[in-house]
């Protein structure tokens, strides 16, 4: 198990480094920078004025060099003015005997997630506010969702073809068909909306991320929590019904053990192998999720934050939005190939 997850992690670590640099080649194309130097100084800027302070901000090295030193494997810029010295690795001009005192590297390894000319804030800062506010969603989504959707599942799987199996698995069909920001509109006028009369959720979700509660939380956890709850409760009914039609559970029957004792103690188990895959595999989807849903409501969490970035041209912000996801796909990855062996001893890992 120690040796199958050093190769993971070493899969994981050049995966992340290909994806990353996928990402820092797309936001460092001139179109986008030229659009930056203009946000950051004047529409009306001249070609040549623009190339100036690309240049000034070190933005025209070639690619490898500033992902090298995005990274912190590479000493960061210095450039020589009228004012002193600027670099990527201090904010401001400075004295040269004060600029050669500064670290020469500041990357993602050093922990330097570098400065957002948007929200003229850390990186670093941001993204621990922004994805905690996320993390607070996810988890009571998780909540609501998983437990949910393995009854249902579970329910409609134990009895295939009743009446219960085809009305749970028509709302699990329901639910994943209709998207999230359909549902989501749909609970904000029926439940919010003064026209419709049903003012039944006082709060807004921009109110929760100070203090959350049922009047202010609820509707955009639900609105994730459906959509994903579908999916999860299909999978655990046709993983359920495949059990319950093997060969060791007719003989459990045969044996007179109680249905209740076969179901939790027999079938329960095996059953939940494919589902939790799937249930790992949710946590990545939720990242981009709650894209959709922080936006419709106004939750100012990791998702809102990914919006504004992008709609601005924050490409600092984008770069380390972009690491955080590539790691929680890759470690909700990595956890479902270790669960996976635990919960089936019929896998053994060479």
């Amino acid at each position: 198990m120690g040796l199958f997850i050093l190769r993971r992690t070493g899969v994981m670590i050049v995966t992340a480094l290909c994806l990353t640099f996928i990402v820092f080649f797309l936001t460092n194309l001139y179109p986008n920078l030229e659009k930056l130097a203009k946000t950051q100084g004047n529409f009306r800027m001249s070609d040549e004025a623009v190339t100036s302070w690309l240049d000034a901000n070190g933005l025209l090295q070639p690619l490898p060099v500033k992902y090298g030193q995005w990274l912190g494997v590479l000493p960061g810029w210095t450039r020589s003015g009228e004012d002193g010295v600027t670099g990527r690795c201090f904010i401001g001009a400075k004295p040269a005997s004060e600029a050669a005192a500064e670290p020469r590297y500041c990357g993602i390894l050093q922990g330097d997630w570098g400065y957002s000319r948007v929200f003229k804030d850390d990186v670093s800062t941001i993204i621990g506010t922004r994805l905690g506010l996320t993390g607070k969603l996810m988890f009571w989504v998780l909540v609501l969702m998983v437990p949910s959707a393995l009854l249902i599942g579970v329910l409609a799987g134990m009895r295939e073809g009743s009446v219960t199996d085809r009305s749970l698995s028509t709302f699990s069909i329901i639910t994943t068909a209709t998207p999230e920001y359909v549902s989501g509109v749909i609970f904000i006028a029926i439940f919010t909306s003064s026209a419709v009369g049903l003012k039944w959720f006082k709060g807004t979700a921009a109110s929760a991320m100070k203090d959350a509660n049922f009047e202010n939380f609820f509707l955009p956890v639900l609105t994730i929590s459906l959509y994903g709850m579908g999916y999860i409760a299909r999978m655990t009914r046709a993983s359920m019904t495949e059990v319950m039609t093997a060969q060791y559970i007719r003989t459990a029957r045969l044996k007179g053990v109680s249905f209740p004792n076969i179901v939790m103690k027999h079938a329960l188990r095996n059953a939940l192998i494919a589902p939790f895959t799937v249930i790992m595999l949710q946590v990545p989807w939720l990242l981009n999720g709650v894209v959709i849903v922080e936006t419709l409501f106004n939750y100012k969490g990791f998702g809102w934050a990914l919006v504004q970035a992008a709609g601005n041209n924050d490409i600092e912000l984008l770069l380390g939005i972009s690491v955080v996801s590539v790691v929680v796909v890759l470690l909700t990855q990595l956890i479902s190939d270790v669960g996976y062996v635990y919960l089936n001893p019929r896998i053994r890992i060479s």
